[in-house]
This record gives structure tokens, sequence and C-alpha cells, in this order.
């Protein structure tokens, strides 16, 4: 399998905002957070068709390092706003993102966009229940309904993410919800956790430029964070250290961030009682208890099960005062902290920078996250406007999913996908298929993590198939059980934008490649194999 480390060691809703999360807080059985949206851009989008005018290398360049791939259509919005204002839109971004009504319609009509994650995990519970109580070929037949439906929870959930990612206007915030849902990983297939991947990317997804504080707290509170890490099995006297480790080294602080493993055992005592709920019920509870137990959706707090003893956490008291005040306050601490700061804005230059940023960098990055009290929008305007930024265009290796996105992006600029699977094949095949990274980690972010000799041969295959694969395309632009198109849409991998912006720049050898093409089609398969579309 081609993936870096192919088997590693395992090892929203504002009714939180009165217990400090803030007014985006988490998503505990509802479809979306409740974030308040930007204004539309007052620049309307360039009409398909419209000329596109002359564009610089460097705009390119800048254009394809904040999307999933430059297009023709994304040149055209640029050049219509300037990148001044192009860039304070994708910073103030609208939730839900701007999408093609085609494609809106799609994302509106799957059960994960219609139904809450509760409705969902109930529906689902009950299904097993009912396998579990059967004997023989009944049992295996009903088991294996089971298991389709989680995997097709999971295949909507993939699907919505796709879409947004080749159409969404706001790429930027889909980018780095990307990133953040890549450092709060969770596995799917863990438990029932297929049931949870759709409403805990939507509850990352809006937040990606806010508050660190407000996403933390988010993904902390969320079920699929509380069961992956299991949490819910951690309880007063009885402690899973899972989540209060992963909290401190990777989520926050950083593996050198000057916490113990007394800090890991009293951030786990913080997290005690904290899980979830699937049962309509609430467990029965004593009276002394019933005040502080709180449920919202699938997410619950059960005082029984939290330890209310003082904690010290990072050489601080947190006296018992109640699981969710002394959770809180860890978690402001946490999101203040210099090493969290230099933990995120590192992480932050690696995917947007280089694999090894300079201190230097990290340093304005991570004072400017302080002073912002830990806001991403902020953070990356500081980024985008230092020299070391400008110096990395066209220096990153594309990941999978930057390769297999950016060759959608560019082939099909105009044309809307109906059917992701080709697209999820691709991406599984290149070893980053969403959601199934297994370890807490997420899929590594430097460059030689994937630019081996067995991911080029791999993506040389697909770039031939992207580009010529006529029966792919015909899966592309078709709902699954239609009938094949009559006339399926073509790729076309060289539009205005290669020519105005990107031919020039190619070395001499790739000239000459694309030039001694047989076909059109051809040289578009040679520049999707190219040493220069591999990078960003």
């Amino acid at each position: 399998m081609l993936t870096p480390s192919s088997q590693p060691t395992l090892r929203r809703r504002s009714w939180l905002a009165g217990m400090g999360l803030g007014a985006a807080a988490l998503a505990t059985g509802c479809s979306a957070p409740a974030v308040q949206s930007a204004p539309a851009p007052a620049t309307p989008e360039p009409a398909p068709g419209t000329p596109l005018g002359p564009v610089s290398v460097e705009d390119r360049q800048w254009l394809e390092r904040l999307s999933w791939g430059a297009n023709d259509s994304l040149a055209r919005e640029f050049q219509a706003m300037g990148r001044e204002r192009w860039l304070a839109m994708q910073l103030t971004p609208q939730w839900p993102p701007t999408l093609p009504p085609v494609v809106k319609a799609q994302i509106d009509a799957l059960d994960i966009s219609r139904k809450p994650m509760l409705a969902l995990a109930r529906a689902s519970d009950e299904q097993r229940k009912a396998w579990v109580a059967m004997k023989g070929d009944e049992q295996v037949a009903a088991r294996q309904a089971w298991q389709q439906e989680m995997a097709r929870l999971t295949t909507e959930a993939v699907n919505r993410q796709l879409l947004r990612s080749l159409y969404a206007r706001e790429q930027l915030q889909d980018q780095m919800g990307w990133f953040w849902f890549n450092h709060f990983n969770v596995y799917a297939q863990k438990a029932n956790l297929r049931v949870m991947m759709g409403d805990y990317d939507d509850t990352i997804r809006p937040l990606a430029l806010g508050r660190f504080r407000d996403l933390l707290g988010a993904v902390v509170y969320h079920p699929a964070m509380l069961r992956y890490l299991d949490n819910d099995q951690n309880r007063v006297g009885k402690l899973n250290e899972n989540l209060g480790r992963e909290l401190l080294e990777l989520h926050t602080l950083g593996v050198d961030g000057g916490y113990s493993q007394q800090d890991v055992q009293e951030m786990a005592r913080v997290l005690t009682g904290f899980g979830l709920q699937i049962e309509e019920q609430n467990p029965r509870m004593k009276p002394e208890f019933e005040a502080q137990y709180l449920r919202r959706g699938l997410f619950e707090f059960n005082p029984q099960r939290h330890d209310p003893g003082s904690k010290k956490v990072l050489g601080e008291t947190v006296q018992g005062q109640g699981g969710v005040a002394e959770l809180n306050g860890v978690l402001d601490r946490l999101a203040r902290h210099p090493s969290t700061a230099r933990h995120i804005c590192r992480k932050i230059a690696v995917y947007l920078v280089a694999d090894e940023p300079s201190p230097a960098l990290v340093q304005k990055l991570s004072a400017r996250y302080l002073a912002s009290d830990g806001r991403i929008d902020q953070v990356l305007r500081e980024l985008f406007a230092a020299p070391e930024f400008a110096a990395s265009l066209n220096k990153r290796f594309k990941d999978p999913m930057q390769f297999v996105l950016s060759a959608v992006r560019q082939c099909h600029d105009g044309q809307t996908v109906v059917n992701t699977q080709p697209i999820r094949g691709w991406l599984q095949r290149l070893g980053e298929a969403p959601y199934m990274r297994v370890t807490p980690d997420g899929y590594p972010l430097e460059s030689s993590a994937w630019n081996g000799q067995g991911q080029l041969t791999a993506r040389f295959e697909l770039a031939r198939i992207i580009v010529t694969g006529g029966n792919v395309n015909n899966h592309l632009f078709r709902a699954e059980g239609d009938p094949p198109l009559a006339q399926v849409p073509q790729a076309r991998a060289r539009g205005e934008l290669f020519k105005a912006a990107i031919e020039p720049t190619l070395a001499q050898a790739t000239k000459l490649a694309l030039t001694q093409a047989a076909t059109p089609r051809e040289a578009d398969a040679l520049w999707l194999s190219s040493p220069e579309f591999m990078w960003r």
C-alpha cells in the first residue's frame, strides 16, 4: 500500500456559550454549528467564459497555495477582485460555504445534512441491537446490512467534504478545515464513529479561521473525539489517559511543550465523566448529582463518573468546582499557553511554507497568535505577508489530497462532479483517504512523507486515468445506478491560466514532452505527470 507509515501503532451549538466555550461552541447532535456568517462579498463571481486577462507567475503560484488548485475560474475571480479584496474575502468566509446550486442541492439531499447526529446514532444502534439478537444466517445478513449502512454514512461525509473542496468559493477556509481535522484526527472505522464523521467535520470547518480556543472546545466536547480516544470509558477510580495525553501532546502544547506524565494523569482526572449517551432515557442519578448532569444531543457529562477532587495541571491547582467549569478553565489556559502558540504556529508553517520553517517565522507567528488571543485568521495574514511565504511559492510538494483535487479542479473546471467514488479511490490508492488515518497524529504534513518513488509511480498512472479514462469520467458525471452518459465530459488540463502563467515557467524537457505528445489529451496527461505539477 502506498502510504507513509502504513500500519503505525495505535497509541455546537450555542447552548455551551454560557459554559465558557464561546458563541461558536460545539456540535452535539446537530448537523452544523451556529456560526455567524460573514457578509457576502461585494464582487459577484465572473460569468463563465469571461476572458482571462494577464496573470503573473507569482499570482498563479499564490492562488495555488491558498486553494485546492488554481484554475481559470479562480483566476477570473481573483482578477475581478484583486489580491487584497480576494484575500479579505477568504479570511472572513461565510458558512455554509458558497457553492454552485447543483452542488449545494447534492449536499442538502444527504442524510447527514438533513438529520441530526443523535438521530443517526440511535437508528444505527437500534439496527445493531436487532442483529445482535438474531442467530445464524439471519444474523449474518442483518449484520452485513448494518455495516453497509454505517459505510454509507461515512461515504456521505467524504462526498460532502470532497464536493465542498472542489467547488466552495471559500477555498482557504476549506483547506484549513482539512488541516484542523487532520490536527484533531479521528479514525472513522473505530466503534460507531462512522455515524459521527459528518457532524464532526461540520463542527470543525466553520471554526477553521476563528479563535483556536473555540475550535479546541468544540473538538474536546465532541462525541467523535470522546469516543475515539476512549474518554467515554474515563471515570473516577478507573482513569483512561488517552484524551488527556493527546490533548497535551498533539492538540495544544506539543511533545516538547513542558508537561509531565503527572500532568497527563491530572488532565485525565479533569476529563472524567465526559462522554456520550445514545439511549433516550437519562441514566439513573443520585439526587446530589442531578443539577450537574448535562446532556445535549449525543454529548453527556455524567457527574457520578467525574472525579470531584482538586487537581494540579501544569503547576496550577484546579479546584473541584464541577466538571464543565474545571475543563473550560484548563482549556482556556492551554489555548493561551506560549507552547501551544509555538506548536500550532509551527504546524501551520509546515503545512503552508516548509518542512522546516525558520525559528524566526515561527516566533513571529506565535507572537501574533498570543497578541490576538489565538485568532487563526490573523496568524495566516501575518504568514502571507512574510518573506518566507513568498520565497516558498512553488516549493511545497503536494500531498495526495492536494494532487488529486488540483488535478480535478484543473481538468474539469466548469463541470460538476456528481459521483466522487473515483476520487475516493484515487485518494485511497495514494494513501490519504479521508477519515482513514488510524492514529491521532493525522496524516504527515511534510513533503518528505509523500515524494517516494512508489507514490510518484502511482501519480503518473492516475494522471493518465484522470485525463484519458472515459469510463472513469463517465462515473464522475453520473450518479451511481444511472445509465452511462451518451456524451462524456472531457478533461481539459491546460486552459487559459496554463498558457498565461504556467507554460512560460516549464523546464525545457517538460515543454519538449508536451509538444511531442500525439494528442491534446496525451499532453494533458503528461502535464499532470510532470515534475512541475507536483509542486505548489
